[in-house]
């Protein structure tokens, strides 16, 4: 009985990691399977997503920042230039580092590792089998499945990671393309467009719908769809890919409106194909103990529960936000009702971020969900042009919008656009998980010069009383 386990965990992303240091924390005994073959830990997100891509936007930014606006601020600069291996290599460093850590935090946490592909045999008991082939055959009281999710690929087009390439080859390009196309407006592919285009590419976005980040508030993404266009990326909204031929120099792709008509053809050195993520579900062994699925793919939960006694699931392979702080909170909770603890996740609090820059953020519902619930409510807004900090640091594009409830004042959504808004999003996260009201952000002292006090301001405008604009 050497392997039996209180929990063994499908995969060791946000959602698994997470689950698996809380279990050790609570006294369970825990083994968490990966089956990545790089043999690390924390997943899509700490290998080929998350880090590594706000490493490069940070680098990016810098470079972009030192070309464009040093001079202004009475910084000179001479011989500026992309040493694109070494700004690479800074990036597989900081990945190195966690994935280290999270080692670290399963040795102190009496988390056993298992490197190899998990399979659900019966609802007690996850084979493993590595990459050399050696099977072992582990027995357990609980099973939490945290595989995540896989690029959605584009039909008939076959991702080479070289030039024709998914979220993770846009990570490691080997030199900055001339042109770059970008298959879908979504999170993914506006950050990594925005990557290569500080760097010196051409970026043109080709998008399905008529707007940019489907889901976010409309205003937000209209106001953003605007500042990009004046960054000097292109846009093709109500438009399809249809078809993508590797030259031997280049990429040809076609390109129609989405309500069909005449196609286009547009030459470039790379595309990236970013049209969304799936869960991955496949080859676990569902089938086998009857753990029912979506047409999707998606694993049907009731609070992480399964249609299956013991067994488990959270993160990007059960329904809500593709996120992933969404997963680590589904993995915590998770492992506390496991324990006979409480858990819980409000899926009304759980922001969303694009770590452009401007970076946009948001939490709770937007003014069309609010519309087409019927709900009445109030807002207040308040732009960075007038916030003495974003002034003095020359960072004055965007704003930001509270919703609050009209009769109870209640806040329902917080909306961003602006520097740093990533970081200023937590203070409205805080108030809708405590069911506060714009009158709380309002009445509460901010510090001052600070970009926090736009939403501050923001708040004071719902009931008509901005002070600084």
């Amino acid at each position: 009985m050497a392997d039996r386990f209180d929990i063994i965990i499908i995969g060791a992303g946000p959602g698994g990691y997470n689950a698996a240091i809380r279990a050790g924390q609570l006294g369970l005994k825990v083994a968490c399977i990966e089956k990545r073959e790089t043999k690390t830990l924390g997943g899509t997100c700490l290998n080929v997503g998350c880090i590594p891509s706000k490493a490069l936007l940070h680098a990016s930014e810098l470079y972009e920042t030192a070309g464009t606006k040093f001079e202004k601020l009475g910084i000179k600069t001479t011989g500026l230039k992309v040493d694109l291996n070494a700004m690479l290599a800074q990036k597989d460093d900081a990945v190195d580092g966690l994935t280290k850590g999270i080692a670290f935090l399963f040795k102190k946490n009496k988390v056993e590792s298992f490197f190899g592909a998990g399979e659900i045999i019966a609802s007690e008991k996850v084979r493993v089998t590595s990459d050399n082939g050696d099977v072992k055959d582990l027995d357990t009281r609980h099973i939490i499945i945290a595989t995540g999710s896989e690029v959605t690929p584009l039909p008939g087009v076959t991702i080479d990671e070289d030039r024709i390439v998914s979220s993770t080859g846009a990570l490691s390009l080997s030199s900055v393309p001339k042109h770059l196309v970008v298959v879908g407006g979504g999170v993914i592919g506006l950050e990594l467009g925005s990557v290569w285009r500080r760097l010196g590419a051409e970026v043109t976005v080709v998008e399905f719908l008529d707007r940019l980040l489907p889901g976010m508030d409309g205003e937000i993404s209209k106001n953003f769809h605007r500042i990009l266009k004046k960054q000097g990326m292109k846009f093709k909204l109500s438009s399809k890919v249809t078809g993508v031929q590797s030259l031997k120099t280049k990429v040809k792709v076609s390109v129609e409106p989405a309500a069909g008509g005449d196609s286009e053809e547009i030459d470039a050195d790379a595309i990236l194909v970013a049209i969304g993520r799936r869960p991955h579900t496949n080859g676990l062994g569902l089938e086998t103990v009857g753990v029912k699925t979506d047409k999707h793919g998606f694993i049907l939960t009731d609070h992480f529960r399964t249609n299956v006694e013991g067994i488990w699931a959270v993160g990007d392979c059960i329904h809500g936000p593709m996120l992933a702080h969404k997963a680590e909170d589904d993995g915590v909770a998770c492992v506390e009702l496991i324990a006979g603890k409480p858990g819980h996740v409000n899926y009304d609090a759980v922001p969303g971020v694009v770590y452009t820059a401007p970076e946009v953020a948001s939490v709770g519902k937007t003014e069309e969900e609010l519309k087409q619930a019927g709900v009445a409510y109030k807002v207040g807004k308040f732009s960075f042009a007038a916030n003495s900090r974003a002034r003095t640091n020359h960072e004055t594009d965007g704003f930001v919008k509270v919703l609050a409830d009209a009769e109870t004042d209640r806040v329902l959504g917080v909306h961003m656009i602006g520097a740093s808004v990533s970081e200023m999003i937590a203070e409205a996260v805080s108030v809708i998980e405590f069911g506060g009201a714009s009158e709380d952000i309002a009445r509460t002292c901010h510090a001052h010069p600070t970009r926090s006090e736009a939403l501050r301001q923001a708040a004071m405008g719902v009931e008509g009383w901005t002070m600084q604009s």
